[in-house]
């Protein structure tokens, strides 16, 4: 199991949020929807990588 970091910060009217260890972003209108958003990302991202080899 690894953990992962995530940021969250307000620009403007949206949230945008970051994993730094895997250089993935997400955004949303809440923080909570931001965070469901770079869960799904980040969760893509790793699928992607596992499929290319590279995890």
């Amino acid at each position: 199991m690894t953990t992962l970091t995530a940021l969250v910060r307000r620009e403007g009217y949206q949230y945008v949020s970051k994993c730094p260890e895997l250089e993935v972003a997400s955004c949303g209108d809440t923080i909570e929807e931001a965070l469901e958003n770079l869960k799904e990302a980040v969760e893509l991202y790793i699928e992607n990588a596992k499929e290319l080899g590279i995890s």
